[in-house]
């Protein structure tokens, strides 16, 4: 049973919406935000990168950065750039990209589903992202960036979706710099919210697709309020969490992609001698990059030439849906015991590159001397993601680059 609740949403004037609007703040730096935010008082990167008002160099985790985020979120307020709904909605949030769309649901879910895994998740967090984030809605009193959820999709929810969209005008139509459109519909027709709450309700399982440090922040600051109010009656505000949920099938998982900075001492043949213990290598050229078009198969640029590595058979567990995974089988039989690569998280040895800066990426960072070899992976599948989550197991670091991604300030979730 997966709980979804409307809320009052704060959110920005439609005349301001694509101003205020956008990307989350960890596809960025700080220096690239604040290129991002000259020129903008409303973009909301003021909110969720406050260091771009302090001085360069402030450490991200200093307490004046939320302190000046909580500034600048009151500010938005206060000034009527955002504002809040009047009663408590859905929205739905469509996103355009190419020829592509995906259709979610923004509503706030339960932290209890959280704590007792019917919001199930595949990734670890680290405790400094984790406690940055969690000072960040402590101080902010808000959920300032939605939670990316899946879900097994629903036709009737598919059909709801499908009617209010046709039948109704948006509320925000933006395109953003990279030529993504942003289309909001507001659900406040009571009949409708009841209807959709009762057909969640027979959902079994929500999936964190992106924004697991966001997610345990949530509940970590829904926990410390429980603390502080041991009277609490469960229905206040800050029990729930700002997220957008897309039904499975709307979702594409892009590749992501490795660069290894050098070969661990080991020459061009000894490093091809090594790999042929666990694959069939194919020379492929110099023309063009080589994308893998299945699972099992992955692409290597090595000295400006292209080879496609197809892994043996009996070079993994087939049965273990982590083991399986191309990103396991490139970490287990490549990276760590060949490239002396073990924590992917730490080792500065390895960089990684999101599908959609292209495979091109890959041939001019090698090309340029920086790193020594790439690889192009398959991508990771949502039915991978689903399975490896129902089981309880985590995934490897790096696993999935979702797009496009979701856009910060269009919601606001207070909680109190």
């Amino acid at each position: 049973m997966s709980v979804i609740k409307p809320f009052r949403a704060f959110r920005p004037r439609p005349e301001l919406a694509s101003q205020v609007a956008t990307l989350p703040y960890d596809v960025m730096n700080s220096d690239e935000a604040r290129a991002m935010v000259k020129g903008n008082p409303y973009s909301f990167l003021h909110v969720d990168k406050a260091e771009v008002d302090l001085h360069p160099g402030i450490h991200l985790y200093d307490e004046r950065v939320y302190q000046k985020a909580r500034e600048n979120l009151d500010w938005l307020i206060n000034k009527r750039i955002m504002l809040q709904e009047e009663e408590s909605c859905f929205y739905i949030y469509r996103q355009v990209m190419q020829d592509r769309e995906q259709t979610g649901i923004v509503a706030c879910v339960s932290a209890d589903d959280y704590l007792n895994g019917v919001i199930k998740k595949h990734e670890l967090t680290r405790a400094d992202k984790e406690n940055d984030r969690t000072k960040h809605v402590a101080y902010c009193d808000a959920h300032t960036g939605p939670i990316f959820l899946s879900y097994r999709a629903v036709s009737r929810v598919n059909d709801l979706v499908e009617v209010w969209t046709q039948d109704r005008e948006p509320v925000y139509d933006i395109l953003s710099d990279d030529g993504i459109s942003h289309i909001i519909w507001v659900v406040d027709d009571p009949e409708v919210i009841v209807e959709l709450q009762r057909l969640f309700a027979d959902i079994p399982n929500l999936y964190i697709a992106d924004g697991h440090h966001r997610s345990a922040s949530a509940v970590n600051v829904c926990q410390m309020r429980r603390k502080q109010q041991p009277d609490y009656t469960g229905e206040e505000e800050y029990n729930f969490f700002l997220s957008v949920l897309f039904p499975d099938e709307d979702l594409y998982i892009m590749d992501y992609n490795r660069l290894v900075v050098d070969l661990n001492g080991l020459s061009r043949e000894e490093f091809l001698t090594r790999l042929q213990s666990f694959f069939e290598i194919v020379h492929k050229g110099t023309v063009k990059p080589y994308k893998p078009t299945r699972k099992h198969t992955f692409g290597m640029y090595l000295e400006a030439c292209w080879y496609e590595l197809t892994a043996r058979e009996d070079s993994f567990d087939h049965q273990d849906p982590v083991a399986s995974l191309d990103v396991s089988i490139l970490q287990n039989q490549v990276l760590e015991p060949i490239l002396g690569i073990g924590d992917v998280r730490t080792d500065g040895r390895i960089d990684f590159v999101g599908g959609i800066r292209g495979l091109n990426e890959l041939e001019k960072r090698v090309g340029s001397g920086e790193m020594k070899v790439a690889f192009s992976m398959f991508p990771t599948g949502m039915d991978d993601l689903m399975a490896i989550a129902d089981a309880g197991k985590i995934m490897p670091p790096k696993s999935t680059w979702f797009e496009p991604k979701l856009r910060s300030g269009l919601f606001v979730h207070k909680l109190d």
